[in-house]
């Protein structure tokens, strides 16, 4: 398949109908995220000339050189009932971006991806659909005394983010979202990257910080939930939440401390602990038994306002989310 030359030659535009801000829906109503991004892609089954410059592996880059399978997942997700969809963004910060060739064009790149996703959400018209631009992690551990993974510059990691961050707010997202966090000190980066971008591009924009907890409640350098929300709750953030790592059961006690903090939260669990098959994660929670598991912790947890799904989540653990926010009076 012919690869674009120059990624500015893919950039389009879309005019997007004038909807409720992001932060008063979150007021006014539970809003449902979509389910895993990577899981969808490979039951595509892409292979290494389906990528940028053969590079397997470098999913972002599918909206350049495959920009309808990247379509139909946003569709599939919001055909399920989500409110909002994540943009095919994982993994496009600066330094990522930097293994792939891609690094000089970081904003160019994170418009793109963020356009795409906007022309998708606009042709849904039945009620609000936001886009909400993804921020995963850089691969580093800036906490850490590791010789490799602890030495990169603090602010080479900022600026990262920020290009990122800028490029997803030019392409029209309505929340940035640092997601799948392992690091405390790389969510305070991104945080103060968030802003920087937001008052480069003169367009305040939400801003949500995730955590990632094993099933002991700690962040990969042992960083609890209590210290890690401590840390980043007045950093201007709008949401705090967890995802990924675990499955909804093993978050509960994490949730409902939350839950008497100030923020809002954000619940986005994996569909289950996952299971080692033949050296690959296996996740076997069903959307039915997701559902349940979610609904116990909404009884339970009144500052709950995004659920969704993370890894091995599908169209149909979304369906069964959006029943089950349907099915209460007061949460859609």
């Amino acid at each position: 398949m012919p690869k674009p030359n120059n990624i500015s030659d893919c950039i389009t535009t879309h005019t997007l109908a004038q909807k409720e801000p992001f932060l008063d829906a979150l007021k006014r109503r539970i809003l449902l995220f979509d389910g895993a991004m990577g899981t969808e892609i490979q039951k595509l089954d892409p292979k290494p000339e389906d990528f940028p410059d053969g590079k397997d592996g470098f999913n972002d880059g599918l909206v350049l050189t495959h920009p309808e399978w990247i379509r139909q997942i946003h569709r599939s997700y919001l055909d399920a009932g989500a409110d909002c969809i994540e943009t095919n963004s994982f993994g496009s910060n600066r330094i990522k971006l930097d293994e792939y060739g891609f690094g000089n064009q970081t904003v160019e790149f994170n418009q793109e991806v963020a356009q795409l996703a906007a022309g998708v959400a606009s042709g849904y018209t039945d009620r609000p659909r936001y886009v909400i631009g993804s921020m995963g992690p850089t691969g580093y551990l800036p906490s850490s005394d590791d010789p490799d993974l602890g030495q990169k510059p603090l602010d080479e990691i900022c600026q990262a983010f920020e290009l990122q961050a800028r490029g997803l707010i030019l392409g029209g997202v309505d929340a940035l979202l640092i997601e799948t966090s392992q690091d405390v000190l790389e969510i305070k980066l991104a945080v103060e990257a968030c802003h920087n971008a937001a008052e480069a591009t003169k367009t305040p924009t939400p801003i949500i910080a995730n955590t990632t907890l094993d099933q002991h409640g700690k962040m990969l350098l042992g960083t609890s939930v209590q210290a890690a929300y401590t840390t980043v709750s007045g950093m201007g953030i709008d949401i705090f939440g967890l995802n990924c790592s675990t499955g909804p059961v093993e978050m509960v006690s994490s949730v409902k401390w939350l839950d008497e903090q100030e923020h809002g939260v954000l619940v986005v669990p994996n569909a289950g602990m996952p299971e080692n098959q033949q050296g690959r994660a296996v996740y076997r929670m069903t959307p039915d038994e997701m559902a349940g598991a979610m609904e116990d912790l909404l009884q339970e947890c009144g500052s709950i306002r995004i659920i969704g799904g993370c890894c091995g989540t599908g169209p149909g653990h979304i369906r069964a989310l959006r029943r089950l926010i349907d099915e209460e009076p007061g949460r859609s």
